[in-house]
């Protein structure tokens, strides 16, 4: 992830380029784990209205996916069909084929955290919970879990030779999720809890907003979150990155 207090003006012009050719942003923040009761009753949050979920990467056991930019996931969610995602990070906008950015279930999506930023682009699918509890307990192939353009996404990114069925399962991890709007702040906001088997946890707060509303709402929302009393300062973590090296002992 790129910090923003690293930018040169050069780095900024590309910000803004990726920006423009982004499809959305999505800003995030995770919150200090003495904060977080405070800040779930600040914002409104009722935990009755979250949705409970599973989610499961797919890598190899020392994670060559993940350090070379892709992320595969599968993920159960109550009430609601299962979803995946082939995943690449970081891309520029401007290097990915018109054909691509023509299917509806390939997006790309800028991600900014206080102190840095990064795109992403996301070929997005659907999945039955019962298949994806089926590939989790090796009873299925992880590859039907995938469309043909997932498939081809994955095969143009892997390394050479590595196939969907060749990766471990790693998870689940339980969320709640709760979408949620409060007074002062304009957009939806999205708040998740990541439950880990060894007891930790990562909650964090998110909101998204097009591109060109993507300052205006970064500063909006930081303000509505500094005058809730939130904390914008703390040791920010990703959910992916977490996970990862939970379950490959990679920490």
């Amino acid at each position: 992830m790129t910090r923003l207090t690293d930018l040169s003006g050069a780095d900024l012009q590309h910000m803004l380029d990726v920006l423009s050719g982004a499809d959305s942003v999505e800003l995030k923040l995770t919150l200090l784990e003495t904060k977080r009761a405070g800040v779930a009753q600040a914002l409104g949050i009722d935990p009755l209205d979250a949705q409970l979920r599973q989610v499961f990467f797919l890598d190899t056991k020392d994670l060559s996916l993940n350090q070379a930019g892709v992320v595969v996931r599968a993920r159960r969610r109550q009430g609601e069909k299962g979803d995946t995602v082939v995943k690449i990070r970081p891309v520029d906008p401007a290097e990915l084929p018109d054909e691509l950015r023509a299917d509806p279930a390939f997006g790309v999506e800028v991600d900014a955290m206080p102190g840095g930023y990064v795109c992403s682009a996301s070929y997005k699918g659907s999945a039955s919970n019962g298949d994806i509890k089926q590939v989790a307990a090796g009873e299925r192939p992880a590859r039907k879990l995938f469309s043909k353009s997932q498939r081809a996404f994955f095969a143009d990114h892997a390394a050479d030779g590595l196939d969907l069925d060749d990766l471990a399962i790693l998870g689940p991890i339980p969320t709640l999720r709760v979408k949620f709007q409060s007074d002062g702040f304009k957009r939806p906001m999205v708040g998740e809890l990541w439950l880990y088997p060894d007891g930790s946890q990562v909650v964090e707060l998110s909101t998204k907003t097009p591109p060109s509303d993507a300052f205006q709402t970064a500063a909006e929302w930081r303000a509505f979150l500094d005058m809730q009393g939130v904390e914008l300062s703390g040791e920010q973590q990703t959910k992916t990155k977490t996970a990862l090296e939970f379950f490959t002992g990679a920490a």
